[in-house]
Parts: structure tokens; sequence; C-alpha cells
């Protein structure tokens, strides 16, 4: 049978560097195609704003006796008998976090699949940092960028990424502080109990959370037949199946049975999941995740599950 997929061998000390640098490069176009996929969404999430310290204009209102005059906006009072005050606005922004395990299993690519899951996971990544940032939200990366407040915070991330490139696992999120989101993108093949593991302590220090998995079609079809071997990207080790169609239905059983169980386990914690697949377009799981943000119910538009 033809080859369905590539994965690559974990990575040794030797080609490490090579790895980061073909990283950085892939993070550019990935920039290009999160910006585009970002102006098909709708941003419908803004901070909390209200009338403050800041530094945007807020209204025009008449002046009352006992403010200070220094506030007074004289030449829009000049334009008729009335005396204005000029407010600004205070924006509540609040820090997201974004993270994308690029363990060694996200690089794989079927023949069924658009893009990479490591592609798509940093395209979703660098998309939401747009719009995020666009509705004046702070953003920050564990480990690779403080939370900034930034219009360009998607290409201040990106070039912090072709400096210091994400590494697979959960992030060290001992830095973080007070009350914030944070969205990890990644595959969680692992069993559900071990990623609930690693993720509980981030909701029980407050952290409200929303993950997103990222899956090739070929790992939820599984169609592969005939003689066909099975190598796991993270260790190496190589298993044969004589007849790989035999195993498609038990499979496929224990693949979204772990996937229901890890939706549970977060929905349990008041987080959100959704399932994104990457023969799909980006901008379902960005609206899913996006309404999620806003405090709104959304169910997957992604591979249907909830």
């Amino acid at each position: 049978m033809a080859s369905i997929g590539q994965t690559v061998r974990p990575t040794s000390g030797n080609d490490a560097l090579s790895r980061a640098r073909s990283r950085a490069a892939l993070v550019p176009d990935c920039l290009v195609e999160a910006k585009r996929i970002a102006n098909t969404v709708i941003a419908g999430w803004h901070g909390r704003r209200k009338r403050g310290i800041g530094e945007n204009f807020w209204q025009f209102r008449p002046y009352t006796e006992g403010e200070s005059l220094s506030r007074i906006d004289w030449r829009r009072s000049a334009r008729d008998d009335h005396t204005y005050i000029r407010d600004h606005e205070w924006e509540a922004a609040h820090t997201i976090w974004l993270w994308a395990d690029l363990s060694p299993s996200m690089m794989y690519k079927s023949t069924y699949g658009h893009v990479s899951k490591e592609g798509r996971a940093l395209v979703l990544m660098l998309a939401l940092a747009e719009i995020l940032s666009r509705s004046g939200e702070r953003i920050g990366c564990p480990g690779i960028m403080e939370p900034i407040s930034s219009r360009n915070a998607a290409e201040r991330l990106a070039a912090a990424l072709m400096h210091t490139p994400l590494e697979g696992g959960l992030p060290q999120t001992a830095m973080i502080r007070g009350w914030s989101d944070i969205v990890l993108i990644g595959d969680f093949l692992d069993d559900a109990d071990s990623v609930m593991g690693r993720i509980g302590p981030l909701a029980r220090r407050g952290l409200r959370g929303h993950v997103i998995e990222v899956a090739d079609p070929a790992e939820e079809l599984f169609p592969y037949s005939g003689r066909t071997e099975f190598s796991d990207p993270e260790t190496g080790s190589k298993l044969i199946a004589g007849r790989a169609e035999n195993l498609r239905d038990d499979y496929q059983r224990a693949y979204l049975a772990r996937r229901e169980n890890l939706g549970q386990s977060l929905r349990h914690l008041g987080w959100t999941f959704v399932s994104h697949r990457t023969d799909r377009l980006a901008s379902e799981a960005l609206v899913a995740v996006h309404m999620y943000l806003s405090g709104m119910p959304a169910r997957v538009a992604s591979g249907g599950q909830p």
C-alpha cells in the first residue's frame, strides 16, 4: 500500500538546531496565513470598556461645576455656547496566554490533510493573537513572550517564536498571575488521565482554559489496509500489522473514546474543548474558540465534536 502519511523521528542533539531553524523559517508563512484567516473572522469580542483613565477618546460631555479645568476641550467648546469635557476610555483588558504543543507527533501530515498539524497549530495561535490584539487584549506566550497590549502582537509573537521556538509538552505556567485565559493547542494523543494530570493544576489555580485538539484526518479515519508499518514519532517504536483494516473498528472506538473522555474531563473543570481536523478550514476552529472567549455557548464546527 502507498504511504498515507509521514512522521519524523525524535529530535537528537545533533539536529536540534536544524529543526529549530526549519520551524523558524515556517513562522513567517504561518503569520501571513494567520492574518488572512483572521480577516475572515468577525472580531466581536472587545475589552470591557468604560469611561476612565486611558489613551483612546471616549466621548464629549458637558462640563459640570467642580471638575478640573484641565479636562476641558476648548476646541470643541468653542463651537457653541457649552463647555465640554473630553473623556477617555478605560479598557479592562485581561491577559490571554497562547501556547502550541509542537511535539514530534505534531509534524505529521497525511495525504488527507491540507497541512501538517504543526503548521495548523502555529496558524491558529498567530490568528488568535491577531484577533485578540485587535480587541485590545493583552497577549502572552509562556516562556516566549511577556503579555503585551499592542495592535501588532501577532507580529511580535511571530518574531519571538523565530528566536525561541516552542517546545513539546505543556508550558511552564509559574509566571502566570491573576485572572487569565490560556489557550492550549496540540494533538493531545496521550490518554485523557495523563493530559488531565497536567491540566488539572492549572484549573485549580483559577485559570480559565480552552483546548484546541488538532487532528490529521488519517488519525481519525484510519484509512490503512494490507501490511502496514506504524511508527511512533515520540519514541521511534514500530508496529507492523499484516492486515491493518482488521484493526480499524477497534482503533476508531479507542480514538474517539479518548477524545470524548478528554472533552468531558475538561468541561468538568469549566474549561472548553474544540476538536479540529487539518482538512477543515482553520477559521472554523477560530470562530468556536472566539465564541468561548466571548462567553457565548458554541459548538465545534470542525469534526462535529462538542
